[in-house]
């Protein structure tokens, strides 16, 4: 796929965007773009790769990095996770530290701006969730001081109903450096469709069982077989424990089937035809405690 010449004046680069755990990351991606390349979750920790999404305007080229959420890692799954997230901050050009400005502002956000203290690129402030307060000055103020406290320059918007995302991106535009389109004008995302295919199958299985199995499940696509009228995927969703295989096959396979046909509705969104999905749902004992499984699985520590 050819990559044109940019018009001159033209600005372009890579903004990661950091955060605590379900601060709204990837909802906000999606936003930006205008086009779902990133799965959500109420559940936390949704997040567990460097997925760039990418949007295009006549003016610029924004390559979002939308990281997995900063926290206190638990297991080498969560090592894994948080490092990917603190590589972003030195492989960018401008930095998104999304907060939860529906809240004020608290330790998980205080320990993310010592993390950025030390960035020398810039840095903006994003209070997200909004559209939940009716006044919003008490809140704000918590951030208005953690951002001048850093000479960081505040955003405040609702990624959920869209208010404040255009003054947003236009604010983004401004700090980034001129330069040439990095792909082509009409790519969304640099992920293959594989990898898509299996995060929305992840998605389903965290909407359908919530709090029963959140972190503990892994997803692999086997195969895409591509014939004339219908694409044909196999997918295998990872567990730790037998008890949550029952979880997600459900009874009489009811879950599984569940989750099954809403990925596939999705998956059909994604690739504009018919889909025919097979899951099948094994057993890995400790799978992320074992570097070996995870890099099995496709977590790896990333490079820059």
């Amino acid at each position: 796929m050819l990559i044109p010449q940019a018009p001159p004046d033209y600005r372009s680069g890579f903004i990661a965007i950091i955060g605590r755990p379900n601060v709204g990351k990837s909802t906000l991606m999606n936003q930006l773009i205008g086009q779902k390349v990133a799965i959500t979750s109420p559940v936390a920790q949704t997040t567990r790769n460097r997925l760039r999404g990418i949007l295009t305007t006549a003016a610029a080229q924004l390559i979002f990095v939308d990281t997995p959420g900063i926290h206190k890692p638990h297991h080498s799954l969560g090592q894994v996770l948080v490092s990917n997230a603190k590589l972003a901050i030195n492989a960018v050009d401008v930095i998104l530290f999304v907060v939860d400005g529906s809240v004020k502002a608290g330790n998980g956000d205080r320990y993310i701006a010592e993390l950025l203290k030390t960035a020398t690129i810039p840095v903006i402030l994003g209070q997200n969730k909004t559209d939940r307060l009716t006044d919003p000055g008490p809140v704000a103020a918590t951030y208005q001081e953690l951002a001048q406290t850093y000479g960081w320059q505040s955003s405040a918007f609702s990624a959920l109903t869209e208010t404040g995302l255009p003054e947003l991106q236009q604010q983004l535009v401004t700090l980034l450096p001129p330069g040439p389109y990095y792909y082509p004008p009409d790519l969304v995302t640099d992920q293959p469709e594989r990898f898509i295919m299996g995060e929305l199958i992840r998605e389903q299985i965290l909407a359908q069982t919530r709090d029963e199995v959140p972190h503990s499940v892994a997803v692999t696509i086997e195969q895409v077989v591509e014939e004339p009228k219908i694409t044909k995927v196999l997918a295998s969703i990872y567990v730790e424990r037998p008890s949550q295989k029952a979880i997600i096959i459900g009874k009489g396979g009811l879950m599984l089937k569940a989750i099954g046909t809403e990925a596939r509705a999705q998956m059909q969104k994604l690739i504009l035809g018919p889909v025919y999905l097979e899951l099948f749902v094994k057993v890995r004992t400790r799978w992320r405690q074992s570097k070996i499984h995870l890099a099995e699985l496709g977590y790896r520590v990333e490079s820059d």
